[in-house]
């Protein structure tokens, strides 16, 4: 699929070198480690994350930001996506952003945040991960690979959900709590039994519920 071209308006207001950006890109040696390292850093600034390759990068970001550390374009073909040399680049740009890497207990901590905040009322997947991803840049932590925030993701709907049946079981009377777990416990007790014992015209236990019509106000 093509892309979209880049007006110069957005061009202009993200991929723009400041002047407290440049002295961190001219003190790199080389013109692939310049221009690959400035990429980086607007690529960053915009999106709170890093790139996954050169493919996230239109001509026209390349060429402008080229033009500005005075480096050919084709540069960026020789610049190393992994190694000592990217490594080090990203861990600059976290601490010139104040951001940081996400850690175990933030992997712990915003699952809890989203079920209690978010997932309780939005059921959506993909707007509880904006969500959380917007959250994420609001504490400058890098989001972690997108396979992991999708695992935090589930595990917030999961919770959230947990925590949304817990809330109507607790309205419960306690009368009817206590005859509703009878009648799960004789429906287990009648699956359980082998079929030549059980009575054919035993009623269900959700028959027997809505016979009773038990009605449970919330």
């Amino acid at each position: 699929m093509s892309r979209e071209p880049i007006g110069m308006d957005e061009l202009v207001d993200h991929w723009t070198v400041l002047d407290d950006e440049r002295d961190l890109v001219l003190e790199k040696r080389g013109g692939a480690q310049r221009l690959g390292f400035a990429l980086l850093l607007k690529f960053y600034t915009r999106h709170g994350r890093f790139p996954r390759g050169r493919a996230e990068f239109s001509d026209e970001v390349v060429e402008f930001v080229a033009r500005q550390v005075k480096v050919s374009r084709a540069e960026f073909g020789l610049y190393e996506w992994a190694g000592r040399t990217i490594e080090r680049h990203r861990g600059q740009i976290r601490a010139h952003l104040g951001f940081r890497e996400c850690s175990v207990a933030d992997a712990d901590k915003f699952p809890v945040w989203l079920a209690t905040d978010v997932a309780h009322a939005e059921r959506n997947a993909d707007r509880v991960r904006e969500e959380l991803l917007k959250r994420l840049r609001e504490e400058c932590v890098e989001p972690p690979a997108p396979d992991r925030v999708t695992r935090m993701v589930r595990s917030a709907l999961h919770k959230a959900e947990e925590n949304w049946f817990l809330t109507v079981w607790g309205r419960v009377p306690d009368a009817v709590r206590a005859r509703v777990l009878a009648l799960v416990g004789e429906e287990a007790e009648m699956a359980a039994a082998p079929e030549d014992e059980e009575d054919g015209d035993e009623e269900s236990v959700p028959v027997r519920v809505k016979s009773n019509e038990t009605c449970v106000m919330l």
